[in-house]
């Protein structure tokens, strides 16, 4: 005998993210499985979601655009993503952190030191920082390309 029990479930919604951070973390996500830090930050500088020529390098602890005086230290391999034009507020990093770091503190010291007008003459209006695993996402941009 074979017992079939059937039921009604709604496919569960997967909301689309509309803003540049959501949509370049979601782009993060699907990118992180198998990449160094550096790869994903060239996957992310080339992204059809952003309007502009983008660029990735990879970088060392120390003191990083968009922190002013902190310097960011704790990570093991990283990497810079942005424009290649210096004008857009608009700049990224993925972290590799050591095995059994403390993710969320590293994530809450970058939150805490992040300025978003770090650019002269522009100001980003959204700060994304999250993770997947050993690597950290973090952005500082515009909430829209729009004008």
């Amino acid at each position: 005998t074979v017992s079939v029990l059937a039921g009604c479930s709604k496919e569960p919604e997967v909301e689309t993210p509309t803003t540049v951070g959501g949509q370049v973390y979601l782009e993060f996500k699907n990118t992180v499985e198998g990449k160094t830090a550096y790869e994903i930050a060239e996957k992310l500088a080339t992204s059809e979601t952003l309007p502009f020529m983008g660029a990735a390098m990879e970088i060392e602890p120390g003191f990083l655009s968009g922190f002013d005086n902190f310097e960011v230290t704790g990570f093991e391999k990283g990497a810079m993503f942005g424009p290649m034009m210096g004008t857009i507020p608009f700049v990224g990093y993925i972290f590799t952190l050591a095995e059994g770091a403390d993710v969320e503190a590293f994530k809450t010291s970058l939150k805490d030191n992040a300025n978003l007008r770090w650019n002269i003459c522009t100001e980003a209006e959204e700060l994304t920082v999250d993770s997947e695993g050993d690597k950290v996402f973090f952005l500082m941009s515009p909430k829209s390309f729009e004008e």
